[in-house]
């Protein structure tokens, strides 16, 4: 489905998640990892149908004007993105079937009712009355399900039913049974065994898992410019939508009269009814337990590496005073960005702090050091994004402890969100004051720097950090718009700069010269940005993407018809780590330019969130971030090609080429960097 030769980006990420289920699938996937991935794919299903699918179908309750100017028909899209979903669940019951299966190989057995020992029975008969039975709610009719939670639906004779809780948020969804091997079942089939003594007086027919998804509130700003539509639209919508019923994931052998009545009963249309295996919230895989001896079923451990430079040193800001300093997550220990922090809340030369926060943990050693800092009488600024979603509450909490603890604190701009990765410390030396600037591409979060694949800039060069002060400065509403030199600053600067770098390579390209654009981002989606690569493309520069999620970009053969060439690669890689960092590459005459920084080419990024991007300028540093780009660029293990046809099929290994896993082979370059400096 294509519109002014953009692929849409809502359908196009399906084809995102089916590459997280192609992981799951694969057989070089370590076993008990591929249930992390299939865990992965159920929960990024869940935010999808929260927050994309609600907002198609509420706009296309929208009088047709609005629709129009919104340029695609939502109920077509709709209809097209729940097919292939339902495509996908197919496939994806048929992966954990198949999953399930080879844990037997090696004594990793998930039991059912059907197959329960006598042993295994009497222990859940126990355990249910110890410790299950009490958390485990019935309902009757006119019944409120709660989002994204877990039920039976128990039928009884005369079509009748019953509906009851599974309390999979007060107990573990997987027990450990007795037996030889490793044996488990679920927490639902626990209480599908004891399911008589919930319902002592009915006669029981049958057991059916469900759950009910319902709309999120709608984020249309991070979709659509025009800001007085976006208000009319919430204008125009019925309020009451909102947390409305909008899908039922049901097992699917439960029977026909039972799928009329839940459709019935909770106001659902056809389209809203997805039928499923015996088992949902499958992302509760995530805690799968992982029994002793199975190592070799895990990944192989990869602990973070010490920076070669920060983890050592005796003063932290002397070393980056000397020469900038690239980390990079998780390859790296986030430990850096917590000791800089740290150091600067207890050194009695610095007077002030200034930081953003995105997603904030809800513990952490970040937050202690801002403590710290308070405590010690630090200046201490924080910019608090009050809506990134699902993070909302935790990130106001901690505003409001920090601003109880003097801190200034402000909350995110009405219709800006504050997305940047940037710190600033203000320390004395020699009479003046010295600024170092942290900008990264991920957030401040050391659980999340585990697993997202970052990196981020140390750095007290003047001018980056004077141009720092002035974002900073935005934020705290003392001027309107930045003066800037170095960084790309969104919305003022990104957009523009960005496309005279790509019309840069144009006019090279077409008097003949060397020109090409390399870029790494997680999505790419604004219009205008691609449109510029499209006449890159045609004019003959070498363009080369990678882009993680989803990619609007409408690949094409060589083709006179359309005028379009297929002068570019994009390829996406989706593997052990979720790759989220952002790198930009120009040719610009040999003269290479490169930033690293938050913002993706999606419209919201470039024109409705505060991003920062900064120039690598150290040359060391430069060709570093430089071949780790590389590696990925050449990956021909876990990357795959993003073209015409949604294939995903893998990037192929020719004869003869080296083996290149990119997550693999950056720790491996970083280690032996490390090993070299020792």
């Amino acid at each position: 489905m294509k519109k002014d030769n953009l692929k849409h980006r809502d359908i196009n990420w399906l084809y995102f998640n089916e590459r997280v289920l192609l992981e799951a699938k694969s057989a070089d996937t370590p076993l008990l990892e591929r249930l992390k991935f299939l865990a992965i794919f159920s929960s990024n299903l869940d935010e999808y149908f929260k927050v994309r699918v609600s907002q198609l179908r509420q706009i296309k309750h929208l009088d047709k004007k609005f629709r129009k100017k919104l340029m695609f028909k939502a109920n077509t899209t709709l209809q097209h993105i729940l097919k292939t979903i339902n495509e996908q669940q197919v496939e994806f019951g048929k992966v954990i079937k198949a999953t399930l299966a080879e844990l037997e190989d090696y004594n990793i057995y998930v039991r059912n009712t059907s197959n329960f020992t006598n042993e295994q029975k009497v222990f859940l008969e126990s355990l249910f009355d110890e410790r299950i039975r009490e958390f485990c709610a019935v309902h009757k009719e006119n019944l409120e399900l709660t989002d994204g939670a877990l039920y039976l639906a128990v039928t009884h004779p005369n079509q009748a039913y019953s509906i009851v809780e599974i309390p999979n948020k007060k107990h573990d969804r997987f027990i450990r049974l007795p037996g030889d091997g490793h044996q488990f079942c679920y927490l639902d089939d626990a209480i599908r065994l004891n399911i008589q003594k919930l319902l002592p007086q009915k006669n029981i027919m049958g057991c059916y898992s469900i759950k009910i998804s319902r709309d999120a509130e709608l984020y249309l700003e991070d979709d659509y410019s025009d800001i007085e539509l976006v208000e009319k639209i919430y204008n125009s919508l019925d309020k009451r939508l909102y947390g409305q019923a909008t899908r039922l994931l049901y097992d699917e052998s439960m029977p026909s009269w039972l799928i009329a009545s839940l459709k019935n009963d909770f106001k659902l249309g056809t389209v809203d009814l997805s039928p499923g295996g015996a088992y949902h919230n499958l992302s509760d895989f995530f805690s799968f337990p992982l029994p002793e001896g199975t190592e070799h079923l895990q990944y192989q451990e990869k602990p973070a590496l010490p920076h070669p430079v920060l983890t050592s040193t005796e003063n932290i800001f002397d070393s980056i005073s000397i020469k900038d300093q690239l980390v990079h997550f998780p390859y790296q220990d986030f430990r850096v960005v917590e000791d800089f922090l740290t150091t600067a809340a207890t050194d009695p030369n610095v007077t002030a702090i200034k930081m953003t926060i995105y997603r904030i943990a809800k513990s952490s050693s970040l937050a202690d050091a801002i403590l710290t800092a308070l405590d010690n009488g630090k200046e201490v600024t924080l910019f608090v994004e009050a809506q990134a979603r699902f993070d909302e509450a935790n990130n106001i909490k901690w505003g409001r402890i920090f601003e109880e603890k003097g801190a200034k604190v402000i909350f995110s701009i009405p219709q800006v969100k504050v997305h940047s990765k940037i710190a600033m410390v203000f320390r004395n030396e020699d009479d003046k004051v010295k600024r170092y600037a942290y900008i990264g591409t991920g957030n401040f979060n050391a659980k999340t720097a585990k697993i997202y694949c970052d990196h981020g800039l140390f750095t007290a060069h003047k001018k980056i950090t004077k141009d720092l002060g002035q974002v900073f400065q935005v934020l705290e509403r003392k001027i309107i718009v930045p003066k800037l030199k170095r960084l790309m600053v969104s919305p003022f600067t990104t957009r523009i700069t960005f496309l005279n770098l790509i019309q840069n390579e144009i006019n090279a390209a077409r008097k003949g010269k060397k020109a090409a654009i390399t870029a790494k981002m997680n999505s790419l989606e604004d219009s205008d940005m691609i449109r510029a690569l499209y006449r890159a493309v045609n004019a003959g520069v070498e363009v080369r993407l990678i882009v993680r999620g989803f990619c609007c970009y409408l690949t094409a053969n060589d083709d006179p018809n359309t005028g379009m060439k297929d002068n570019i690669f994009i390829t996406s890689i989706v593997d052990r780590f979720l790759e989220h960092g952002r790198i930009y590459l120009f040719e610009n005459g040999g003269n290479e330019l490169m930033y690293i920084g938050s913002a993706d080419w999606m419209t919201r990024n470039l024109d409705r969130r505060i991003e920062v991007l900064t120039p690598i300028l150290d040359s060391d540093i430069f060709e570093e971030l430089k071949h780790i780009l590389s590696l990925q660029l050449n990956d021909n293990q876990k990357a795959r090609v993003l073209d015409l046809e949604n294939s995903n099929k893998k990037v192929e290994q020719l004869p003869n080429e080296e083996r290149i896993r990119s997550q693999y082979a950056i720790y491996d370059y970083l280690k032996n960097k490390l090993d070299e400096n020792c």
